[in-house]
């Protein structure tokens, strides 16, 4: 059977999206092939390796791409995972599935570093938790669905 294909997107592809593209193809990878890129990528944040190490998974040799190197390729799902990707990255056309699940950019919580550490930690579980529920479990519960503009 066919691995199927997911691609997470984000503004930077400095965060979220690379740890989940980290936590499928880690824990995952036997159903799932996972893939990350960025409206606006930027670099992947220290704060993003360094977190998913501590649970050991090894994302040290990801790197920050655009969504345009993804242009052609078709995925069974499409998923944005803060809500700037979505409103500007509404339509993929290999999507054949598209998922909003928001989370908090930790990236942008200030204070000392083990304030912003905790910040990586809390949103590294949470996605984990959403994507053993979603992709694991088959539960669409706290998922929104949307239909790009582009396909109205």
């Amino acid at each position: 059977m066919a691995k199927k294909k997911i691609l997470f997107v984000c503004t930077h592809n400095s965060a979220r999206s690379q740890m989940a593209e980290g936590i499928v193809n880690a824990l995952y990878g036997d159903e799932y092939e996972a893939y990350s890129a960025g409206t606006e990528p930027r670099g992947v944040n220290p704060l993003a390796i360094e977190v998913l190490k501590e649970i050991g998974i090894d994302i040290s040799h990801h790197r920050s791409k655009s969504i345009e190197e993804f242009k052609g390729q078709e995925f069974d799902y499409v998923v944005t995972v803060c809500d700037n990707a979505k409103e500007n990255c509404p339509f993929f056309p290999g999507g054949k599935k598209y998922i909003h699940r928001g989370f908090m950019d930790p990236a942008s919580v200030e204070g000392s570093y083990e304030e912003k550490l905790y910040a990586f930690r809390k949103v590294r579980d949470e996605i984990m938790d959403w994507i053993k529920s979603y992709f694991i479990e088959n539960k669409d519960e706290g998922v929104s669905f949307f239909t790009p503009i582009n396909k109205i």
